[in-house]
């Protein structure tokens, strides 16, 4: 067999593979969206007779309406303060040498190793200790936490990126550092911040874990009261809802891709 032939096979055998990878983690979000159309009050598949009825439901049941709008007001704070927050640490750590950088680093980015619950936990014992209620600050500050190793991501890549020469001919024709920050980094850094903002926002928006230990009944968010729903009641509707989070988020996705270069903002592809 010659080598060509060869390597035509292992390139094969290469596409089959990823494919068989893509349709084993795709294959239960297509059920569950099939599902959701299911006009029978039980999870079944493959339906019988289909319908809409439980995506009505989904938007009109007052427990989601109100989640939603709490989610929203959590997301929007919380990508905000995670994205400012985010970016000074990620400049200063890219920027500056100082004692004690690595242990810094290894904190903000402890979200991504330490269990979710235990963040939850540990800020509902902190607010006791300080007598704060489980309102919206308990529940922004635990999400900014947990969302801000992604935020720094996405900046840090970028700031690896930025052209430094831009920079230096800035400051030869007397531009103040101050100046050069606004003038040149932020515009470039535009859209690895908003890259970064949009992932916090679709992780807090999709919080739960951590969020069930933090919130009350005045400041359950979304996915909180869909746990609340699914002990009670075990129709598809959250079918459904899971079906609608699928397709807002991957249209979010694309759109993103299409107007930034998600490839550029996570280093999959080099920046020109």
């Amino acid at each position: 067999m010659s080598s060509g032939i060869r390597w035509r096979m292992a390139r094969w055998l290469g596409i089959a593979f990823v494919v068989a990878i893509l349709v084993y983690l795709t294959l239960p979000a297509v059920v569950v969206m099939i599902a959701a159309f299911n006009e029978k009050a039980i999870l079944s598949f493959p339906p019988e007779s289909y319908s809409v009825k439980w995506f009505v439901n989904a938007v009109t049941y007052p427990d989601f309406q109100k989640g939603f709008v709490n989610a929203v007001i959590v997301m929007l704070w919380a990508s905000t303060i995670a994205v400012v927050v985010g970016a000074t640490f990620a400049f200063a750590v890219d920027r500056f040498r100082f004692r004690g950088k690595a242990l810094l680093e290894a904190i903000l980015m402890s979200p991504l190793v330490v269990p979710k619950f235990t963040i939850g936990l540990g800020f509902l014992i902190l607010a006791a200790q300080v007598d704060m209620s489980r309102g919206f600050t308990v529940v922004v500050v635990t999400h900014v936490v947990l969302v801000l190793p992604f935020v720094m991501r996405c900046v840090y890549v970028s700031l690896r990126n930025l052209d430094r020469d831009m920079e230096r001919a800035a400051e030869a024709l007397g531009a103040s550092p101050l100046m050069v920050l606004i003038k040149i980094d932020l515009p470039l850094l535009l859209p690895g911040l908003f890259g970064g903002w949009m992932f916090a926002a679709i992780l807090s928006f999709n919080e739960f874990t951590a969020t069930l230990f933090v919130t009350g009944a005045r400041t359950e968010t979304l996915p909180v009261a869909m746990y609340n729903y699914v002990r009670e009641f075990v129709d598809p509707t959250m079918a459904a809802i899971s079906t609608i989070f699928i397709v807002l988020t991957a249209l979010l996705l694309i759109v993103a891709d299409r107007f930034l270069g998600l490839g550029k903002v996570l280093a999959i592809e080099e920046g020109r």
